[in-house]
């Protein structure tokens, strides 16, 4: 039971910092096409896709915690 709700706890978390990583990166950047940041721009945005991805997948990683194969 703990290890479930520390893997939810887990995965919230790991969605908001990558979200906010992210945000943050392209609120620097400006979305600027012109040298260095254009890599920046596509770093955040990874980092924003990653937050979509990674999250969920933890959240349902947590929820097969415990359950037995049918």
């Amino acid at each position: 039971m703990y290890m479930k709700t520390l893997a939810r706890v887990a995965a919230v978390v790991a969605f908001l910092f990558c979200l906010i990583g992210g945000l943050w990166i392209l609120c620097h950047s400006g979305f600027k096409s012109d040298g260095d940041s254009a890599v920046w721009t596509g770093l955040g945005l990874y980092f924003v896709g990653k937050a979509f991805f990674v999250g969920p997948m933890l959240l349902v990683a947590a929820e097969q915690l415990g359950r037995r194969a049918e």
